[in-house]
């Protein structure tokens, strides 16, 4: 595969996160991107649908425009940009159109890292951004392939979002940032997506009913269900915490976020990691 200079930026940082559906990015990189966002750099979250699909009682362009003046309330929280690109949830597909699409939107933003799913995923959403995304790495650089957005002259660094998923290979993190600092306005972004955190996904899992009434009052059960999720990602990747933090710091973070490195895009290397992931 073709090598490019390390990209070590001296500027803010533009990092693009791209996930399948709007909430994606808030849920596994709300922390890290309000760290971001708090050192002055550019983070910008793309949803790849237009979240027309995920609810039992409304649907369409009701639920579209509600989801996303849900996100645009969460992105403002975070200091984030948010994009939505308008492909029909459920039904997002590898093609060559959307490739491209992903292609000029990463050439607009010019990032310096992209993160998004793994290709190994229950959801086949999930699934093809991830596909979507590597495929457009390197592609990006070569000036024929949409040749109405100028091509970048680099390739960015990509990285993985964390999951549970074992089988063909279990995630294996590069990178593990502690987000007890932030954790409380990560939460609060995701409290701002009412239609899936109080609605679709409880339907969803059968739990509607323990949803309690009240601003509040669901604020408050929003953190006991999600908490654990982001404890177990602190747990689970605690030697690498306490390998980036110290072994006294990094026994005691709490919560964390993890990323691993994507070998299709530019490389992640002892010379740039700490440039490209300065948040602590």
């Amino acid at each position: 595969m073709p090598t490019f200079d390390v990209r070590v930026p001296d500027t803010p940082l533009n990092v693009l996160v791209i996930g399948a559906h709007i909430d994606d990015c808030e849920i596994n990189f709300g922390g890290t991107a309000k760290k971001y966002a708090d050192l002055g750099h550019n983070v910008r979250f793309v949803s790849m649908t237009n979240g027309e699909a995920g609810h039992h009682e409304i649907g369409g362009v009701e639920l579209s425009h509600r989801r996303q003046a849900e996100a645009r309330e969460s992105a403002e929280v975070l200091g984030v940009d948010y994009t939505f690109m308008d492909k029909h949830e459920g039904e997002l597909r590898p093609t060559i159109a959307n490739r491209n699409d992903v292609i000029e939107l990463i050439r607009e933003f010019e990032p310096d890292l992209v993160f998004t799913h793994r290709p190994n995923d229950y959801h086949p959403d999930h699934r093809y951004t991830s596909d979507l995304v590597q495929d457009s790495a390197y592609m990006v650089t070569v000036p024929n392939i949409c040749h109405n957005t100028p091509h970048l002259e680099y390739n960015p660094v990509i990285c993985y979002l964390a999951d549970d998923f074992q089988k063909p290979s279990p995630f294996d993190p590069d990178v593990v940032v502690g987000i007890d600092d932030v954790i409380e306005t990560k939460l609060d972004a995701i409290h701002r997506h009412e239609s899936q955190m109080y609605e679709w996904l409880p339907y969803n899992v059968g739990k509607l009913d323990e949803v309690p009434d009240g601003d509040a009052a669901r604020r408050e059960w929003l953190a006991e269900d999600r908490l654990p999720q982001f404890a177990a990602v602190a747990d689970r990747f605690r030697d690498e915490l306490k390998a980036r933090y110290g072994e006294e710091r990094g026994a005691e973070i709490e919560y964390a976020e993890a990323f691993e490195h994507c070998e299709y895009g530019g490389q992640l290397t002892d010379e740039n990691r700490d440039v490209l992931f300065p948040v602590e």
